[in-house]
């Protein structure tokens, strides 16, 4: 369905939404924001803590709590009413005139064509719930994900990285992040928080409150050798990146 919904129209959608949340917080005191956060701390602590029965009580209790909260923001049900609109309208108007779509190819194009694979992701995109990578062999994919609650594990000694860099992209809300490290692996970190601890090769920054940090190795510029590049954000959470 989403296809039938133009990028002009989504993006005044989605600049209307976040009029409606900034005046929302600012007139109505963000009621329904502050208890998505709440509940939003309810969910993480639950799951740390799923083995318990009060674990799962707490966990469920701010799953239900936080999807009613973002149902009552102004913000949401506007895109919820402005996207089943667009789409009756679309509708409307495809039972009309049908719609051809034709592939326009450039000179150098015409009768050429690259041969391309669908590859697998190592991870996928989750919300709730830790992510790690497999404790056998397995094949190096890069990673490019965001989340949204847990932690994230990734071990390069199960692997073989390629002869050019590796990239490990993570963009995360709340949770914390373990990335262990070969020693013969040259190494790039950049990172941001808001709220967080970041252990990095030796490196310790206790306190990290709205900032961003960066260290590479030595010989991390030595083109010939194995290296990887790690990308990081978090909102909450603390990174470790460690040799193995």
């Amino acid at each position: 369905m989403f296809d039938r919904l133009t990028t002009d129209r989504l993006n005044w959608i989605l600049i209307i939404g976040v009029i409606l949340f900034i005046i929302e917080i600012a007139f109505f005191q963000g009621g329904m924001i502050f208890s998505a956060l709440f509940c939003g701390c309810m969910i993480y602590v639950g799951k740390k803590y799923f083995d318990h029965l009060w674990g799962k009580i707490v966990f469920w209790i701010g799953v239900i709590g936080f999807i009613f909260a973002i149902l009552n923001t102004l913000a949401v049900r506007f895109l919820l009413v402005a996207i089943i609109v667009s789409f009756i309208i679309d509708y409307s108007k495809s039972k009309k005139e049908a719609v051809v779509i034709k592939p326009r190819f450039s000179v150098n194009e015409e009768g050429m064509s690259d041969a391309v694979i669908s590859v697998k992701p190592l991870f996928k995109h989750k919300i709730f719930g830790d992510q790690f990578t497999d404790d056998a062999a397995y094949q190096w994919r890069d990673v490019n994900i965001h989340g949204g609650f847990g932690d994230r594990i990734i071990d390069l000694s199960n692997t073989v990285l390629p002869q050019d860099t590796a990239v490990i992209s993570i963009r995360h809300i709340m949770g914390n992040i373990e990335i262990y490290v070969p020693y013969e692996l040259e190494v790039s970190i950049h990172h941001s928080s808001i709220f967080g601890r970041a252990h990095l090769l030796g490196k310790h920054d206790m306190k990290l409150t709205n900032q961003s940090i960066s260290y590479q190795t030595v010989h991390y510029g030595d083109t010939t050798l194995p290296r990887i590049k790690i990308v990081t954000s978090l909102f909450s959470g603390d990174i470790e990146v460690k040799r193995i």
